[in-house]
């Protein structure tokens, strides 16, 4: 046997592909978003991602991914403009009742109003009004490239998502 043979012989049978892949996404850390916008008949439509980043800083882009098994994705599909929400290291339980399907996310004391009239989330570290740029099919998700036109600041630490959990950032001493 070759020294070739005799690794790969010697490495434990891997899990397929997609729970491997699901697995080595959740050791990557991101920051929680909610993605807002309304439907055609006005109401407010919502996701939470962290599928998020910044695509461009000339023209300032940026980019969601969102499920087509999402119940928001038909919305998302046909929307002139969405609003990013930059969730704080307290906004859990909001990125949970957005990350459910169904059900009534929007309540009038988590929801502000942007410049150009979308429904986005208060108290956040920062808000994105962003006009639609471009949509491109992957998979089984849609990537939504947002033109950002107006940047709303807030306060707060982020709240991440890590290991399949909502997880906040540790100060390490002297930092």
């Amino acid at each position: 046997m070759n020294r070739t043979d005799h690794r790969t012989a010697a490495l434990p049978k891997a899990p397929p592909v997609g729970e491997a892949f699901r697995a080595a996404m959740a050791q990557l850390a991101g920051g929680v978003v909610v993605v807002t916008t309304e439907d055609a008949e006005g109401e407010p439509r919502g996701f939470t991602a962290t599928s998020f980043c910044s695509v461009s800083m000339d023209p300032p882009l940026v980019l969601v991914c969102l499920a087509e098994t999402s119940s928001s994705y038909q919305v998302f599909s046909e929307c002139r403009g969405f609003a990013v929400s930059l969730l704080r290291e307290d906004q859990s339980a909001l990125a949970t009742r957005f990350a459910r399907s169904g059900g009534d996310k929007f309540r009038a004391e988590d929801t502000v109003t942007t410049p150009r009239l979308l429904p986005a989330v208060a108290d956040t570290l920062v808000t994105l009004d962003c006009a639609v740029h471009a949509r491109h099919p992957a998979g089984d998700h849609m990537i939504l490239v947002g033109a950002v036109r107006h940047v709303l600041p807030g306060r707060g630490e982020p709240l991440v998502y890590y290991d399949r959990a909502f997880r906040q950032l540790r100060h390490l001493p002297g930092n």
